[in-house]
């Protein structure tokens, strides 16, 4: 599907709809400033929730939405409330709304950790849907999880996805579960691509490259390889034996790689990172 077929698909999917964002700090200005690039909503359709009054002004400036102090003020003429805070200021914005949203009002959470269970169950609410975005959604390249409670109906789901367009791709899923695996996976994976990054800059240092000549070595050396992985749509260990020679150079590093443990340290680090989903979302269900 062409992007202006997307875009008018999402168009049609919020038309009227008015979107109210509980905090506008990174990630609630990618929402905002995608869905008015690709002209899914008007500026006058959002509202925008912020407790220090110097970055609400900045968004209205840089938007030319309204933003409010008042979390209640934001979510009170929304059809859409999505969620953008930091998990511990989530219990104050559950002793806010609680019991103040309409019926058919949509929450959309964006919160780590935060259940459908423990959503619906403190604002006494329904209609819920759990994201897991990631860094790259920032400029539009990148991939959101989500599910959502039994009630949420199919034409709310059509504006979630209309919504999280403007973040880039998005999977949704039956079982909420998979939203936790996808925090350690695409959530948190974006770091550690990072530090691959950051790793093979410093070693091209060592070999003797200016450090900015490092970087466009190592950024257009991993963006290709990607754009490559992504059309060939071939199996990443054909494409590595793609690149490695017997006895070479590639094969060489190769073996230095999995003699270091690279696949198991990987691995550990993603369990980890599932773990402490799970550990975060038990502290969010206690408080």
């Amino acid at each position: 599907m062409s992007n202006q077929s997307e875009t008018h698909s999402g168009s049609e999917a919020l038309a009227g709809q008015r979107l109210a964002f509980i905090g506008g700090g990174v990630m609630a200005e990618a929402i905002i400033a995608g869905a008015l690039k690709k002209r899914l909503v008007e500026a006058s359709q959002i509202c925008a929730s912020h407790p220090r009054s110097k970055r609400a002004d900045e968004l209205t400036t840089r938007y030319a939405i309204h933003v409010t102090t008042s979390n209640t003020v934001a979510a009170h003429n929304a059809d859409v409330v999505i969620v953008c805070v930091k998990p511990q200021r989530l219990k104050p914005v559950f002793d806010e709304l609680a019991g103040k949203l309409r019926p058919e009002q949509l929450v959309v959470s964006i919160v780590a950790g935060a259940s459908l269970a423990t959503i619906s169950s403190r604002l006494n609410h329904p209609l819920v849907v759990r994201t897991m975005p990631n860094t790259p959604a920032q400029i539009g390249q990148g991939i959101t999880v989500w599910s959502s409670t039994p009630a949420v109906t199919e034409g709310q789901k059509e504006q979630v996805r209309a919504l999280l367009s403007a973040l880039g791709e998005e999977m949704w899923f039956e079982e909420e579960r998979f939203v936790d695996m996808a925090t350690a996976i695409s959530g948190s994976g974006p770091a550690y691509l990072f530090l691959v990054m950051e790793s093979l800059i410093d070693a091209a240092v060592h070999l003797g490259f200016s450090r900015k000549d490092a970087r466009q070595l190592v950024t257009k050396t991993l963006l290709g390889s990607v754009l490559f992985a992504e059309e060939s749509q071939k199996h990443p260990a054909e494409l590595r034996n793609m690149v490695t020679s017997p006895n070479g150079t590639t094969a060489e590093a190769i073996y230095q790689l999995e003699k270091g443990g690279m696949r198991t340290t990987l691995s550990k680090a993603v369990y980890a990172a599932y773990q402490k989903t799970a550990l975060l979302s038990e502290m969010i269900n206690k408080s």
